[in-house]
């Protein structure tokens, strides 16, 4: 058997990384490390996780949510309150996204290149070490 891997990076594609670096280092902190261009940035958030943003000149993303866009990913972080973190982002440069499911428990923005992430609350991003995982469609 293999030893369990480790996740180290987690890479966004967009047309400026260096400002786009910058947006989520006024959010979460860490560090910047540049390459030898402007080409890939990385953001080291601790000792053993990073954000790295690389250029790919691609047209504007489609809005969230839309059924014709292509599979995403999006981040997810714990905020101590929703309120204070959604006005500190919306002042560096994000943007709430017209659809939110979340109600108070969390938000839905998107970053200036256009990725959505969420803010929830940290009681909602708590994951009960004593709940089973339930295969979708059987709850």
């Amino acid at each position: 058997m293999l030893p369990a891997p480790s996740l180290f990076a987690v890479t966004l594609d967009c047309p400026e990384p260096v400002e786009l670096a910058r947006f989520y280092q006024a959010f979460v902190g860490g560090k910047l490390f540049f390459s030898s261009n402007k080409d890939y940035v990385a953001l080291v958030i601790d000792a053993g996780f990073s954000l790295d943003f690389q250029h790919v000149a691609n047209p504007a993303p489609v809005r969230w949510p839309a059924s014709s866009a292509a599979r995403r990913v999006h981040l997810d972080f714990a905020v101590d309150d929703l309120d204070q973190a959604e006005k500190h982002l919306l002042g560096i440069g994000a943007v709430l996204a017209d659809f939110q499911p979340g109600g108070r428990k969390f938000r839905v923005l998107l970053d200036p290149a256009g990725h959505p992430f969420c803010i929830a609350t940290r009681s909602a991003a708590a994951i009960s070490e004593h709940a089973p995982a339930q295969p979708r469609g059987s709850q």
